[in-house]
This record gives structure tokens, C-alpha cells and sequence, in this order.
């Protein structure tokens, strides 16, 4: 693939914290220095531990967040430049990016009806002439996410998790958008039911050329659905690689550690195998730790690793890690 849809660029996003009125100001530095791009009709995972950033990373790359600085382009034109001073209206540019949320009860307005909330774009964009237009639209809508036309008059308590996730993804559908961040959007539905919202996202983006970043914990579940993945881990990417490629021969300490804890169905070599465990537990991104901030429970740690910040480098054919053993060949 060279047709590249989106290219973040040295993306960092700080949440300021409030302290007393002579204290220093502090920042949470939810995600630094990413860099990375996504190809048109392709689905990109993210992995990693809670709190790395995965989510934070999503949002400000389609601007829910204000990204603190860094470069955004879609489709070929800046949507954010920190350094050229560009921050464009990014209504238009909502039918082109949308995103199913983690939560889909937290998500979805208790007051609305289902047709409400999915018909509420509709109306924003003014995408449909009148009012029969727009039922039509939102029955269309809710019959390819699996729902009935009866659902429409419905409210989102009334249903299960499971058909208040295909809301969601209704409501991310009816702008028609080219690309979608799929927010961990299994992580809160019975195991039974995750595999038919994947088998339905990948059906949808067969049907209409959609482009995913899928972020999720479970590393077997983005194995499946990506084209490549990346891993994160403290607010930055330390490798990216295709899905095979990265499950079958991670380069990176922490990518290691990840894939050495995912289950296998074969009990023989589960227990041949050897589980990586890490000591300590990740430091705050309030005070992140110098130089590389895995070093302080990476196993192969130098001094080098513990002042000097790695840079994310290629390795094999579309393989990149930042990691400063790799650089000296070990």
C-alpha cells in the first residue's frame, strides 16, 4: 500500500495538572513524539498496558483532544501544524473522521432514542432533504449493523451491551466517513459477542473501503483484524511492523513481554514456553523516567538506555522498533 490517508508526525499531547499557587506546573505527557502513518483501506492496531496512551492517541489524532503539538495531514492537506500555526475547522471534516467509543452506555445519551441519536449527524450535516428521507436513512443504518427499524423508537438502556456497541458503530456509519478510530470498542462486551462486532467491522470495511485504527489490550484480537500493529508504552511507540511479522519475530523488549503473556490453545507448548516477566510497575507519566522509558524494567537496560532517548528506527522491510540494543546488533 503507498496511498497514505493519514500521517501524524512528532504528535505529543500534555494534560495539565493543577497544584498549589507557588508550585511548578506540571503536565501529564499522555503521549510524546509520535510518529507514524495509515494507509487508505488498511486497519492499523495499537496495543499496550493500560494507561500508555493507546486511547489519548486516537482521539487527538481526529482532534477530539487538541493535540499540544506535532503535525496532522489527511488525505494531503494539514489539518494541525503546530509549527506553521494551523488548526482548520474540523467540521467538515467529522463526515470524514468518526469513532465508536470504549463505553457504548457512557456513550449514548439516556434521553435520545436510538433514532435519535443515530439521526443526530444526519441533521448536523444536513445530509437528508426531509423527514422520510432521514427515517429511511436511519432504518438502512441500523439494518447493516444488525438492528431492527423497531429499535429506532427505542432507548439505549433497553438494550444489551452488545446492540448498544452497534448503536455506536450506527451512529459513527451515518456520515459516511473514510476513516474510523475503533476505541477498544470489545473491551466491555461478553466474549461471545466480541467476535460477531469484529466479524462486523471487517464486513463493513469491505463493504465501503473504511480505514480502522483499532486500539485494544487483547493482542490476539488485533493479530486477527490488522494489517499492521503498533506498540505503546508510556505515551510512545517503540515498534511498529505487519501483524504477522510482529507476532512471529518482535524485536522489542516490551513487545516480547506482551506476546510471551497471550494464551495458546496448545496446553504442550504453553507450558514450553517461557513467560517474560517484568518488575515494577510503569512509571508516572507525570515524571516519566530519562532516556529510554522502558529502561527501568527492561531486563537488558544499559547506561546508554537510562540517559539517551532511542529513536524509532527500521529494521526489516516495514519493521521499526526504538530501542538502543538493536542499534549495537544484540
Amino acid at each position: 500500500m503507498s496511498d497514505v490517508l493519514l500521517s501524524i508526525e512528532k504528535l505529543k499531547k500534555y494534560f495539565p495538572v493543577k497544584n498549589g499557587l507557588f508550585r511548578k506546573k506540571k503536565f501529564v505527557q499522555a503521549v510524546e513524539s509520535v510518529s507514524f502513518d495509515i494507509y487508505r483501506g488498511e486497519t492499523l492496531g495499537l496495543v499496550g498496558e493500560s494507561g500508555c496512551g493507546k486511547t489519548t492517541l486516537g482521539r487527538t489524532m481526529i482532534r477530539l483532544y487538541e493535540p499540544t503539538s506535532g503535525r496532522i495531514v489527511y488525505d494531503g492537506a494539514p489539518i494541525y501544524d503546530s509549527e506553521q500555526k494551523i488548526a482548520v475547522d474540523m467540521l467538515p471534516y467529522r463526515r470524514k473522521m468518526q469513532i465508536i467509543f470504549q463505553d457504548p452506555s457512557a456513550s449514548l445519551d439516556p434521553r435520545m432514542t436510538v433514532g435519535e441519536i443515530v439521526g443526530e449527524a444526519l441533521d448536523i450535516h444536513k445530509l437528508c432533504a426531509g423527514k422520510k428521507e432521514r427515517q429511511e436513512r436511519i432504518n438502512e443504518l441500523l439494518d447493516e449493523v444488525g438492528l431492527n427499524t423497531e429499535h429506532a423508537n427505542r432507548f439505549p438502556h433497553e438494550f444489551s451491551g452488545g446492540q448498544q456497541q452497534r448503536v455506536g458503530i450506527a451512529r459513527a456509519l451515518a456520515v459516511e466517513p473514510e476513516f474510523i478510530v475503533c476505541d477498544e470498542p470489545i473491551s466491555a462486551l461478553d466474549v461471545s459477542i466480541q467476535s460477531q462486532v469484529v466479524n462486523m467491522l471487517e464486513d463493513l470495511q469491505r463493504e465501503k473501503g473504511l480505514t480502522y485504527l483499532f486500539i485494544a489490550h487483547d493482542i490476539s484480537v488485533v493479530r486477527h483484524i490488522s494489517n499492521r500493529i503498533g506498540v505503546m508504552y508510556l505515551g510512545q511507540l517503540v515498534e511498529l511492523a505487519e501483524s504477522y511479522e510482529l507476532c512471529s519475530h518482535p524485536i522489542h523488549p516490551y513487545t516480547q513481554t506482551l506476546l510471551s503473556a497471550v494464551p495458546l490453545p496448545d496446553p504442550v507448548k504453553s507450558r514450553a514456553r517461557e513467560r517474560i516477566l517484568l518488575e515494577g510497575d510503569i512509571p508516572s507519566p507525570l515524571d516519566p523516567p530519562g532516556g529510554c522509558r522502558f529502561h527501568t524494567r527492561c531486563p537488558y537496560a544499559t547506561a546508554r538506555c537510562r540517559s539517551e532517548q532511542p529513536t524509532l528506527r527500521e529494521y526489516g522491510p516495514g519493521h521499526f522498533a526504538a530501542c538502543h540494543l538493536l542499534e549495537q546488533g544484540k
